[in-house]
């Protein structure tokens, strides 16, 4: 079994930052891509950003320069720094990680339960 939990997320003044974190855990050999997703209320679940085990970072334009996507690969956890947050930010975001549980097997996508962003004054 794996576990992913999120966490950090929380109400925030426009211009404000947060750090959001996310851990897997349970039985575990190797995580590849790990991500970040949002959804915002009545719209559809866009990827944030996307790192890589070797730590190559992908990012979704609408928070390029912004947002920073960062891992520890011995802790199995995954980071998403938000600085400049604007009110469109506001979301829910979701953690996943693609984690292989045992060597010469696939890796399955685990999702974590999500963390409120609310960014308002």
């Amino acid at each position: 079994q794996v576990q992913v939990v999120d966490s950090g997320g929380g109400l925030v003044q426009p211009g404000g930052s947060l750090r959001l974190s996310c851990v897997a855990s349970g039985t575990i050999s190797r995580i590849y891509d790990m991500r970040w997703y949002r959804q915002a209320r009545g719209k559809q679940r866009e990827l944030v950003a996307a790192i890589s085990s070797g730590e190559t970072p992908t990012y979704n334009p609408s928070v390029k320069g912004r947002f920073t996507i960062s891992r520890d690969n011995a802790k199995n956890t995954v980071y998403l720094q938000m600085n400049g947050l604007s009110q469109e930010d506001t979301a829910v975001y979701y953690c996943n990680a693609d984690v292989q549980q045992r060597p010469l097997t696939r890796a399955d996508t685990y999702w974590g339960q999500g963390t409120q962003v609310t960014v308002s004054s």
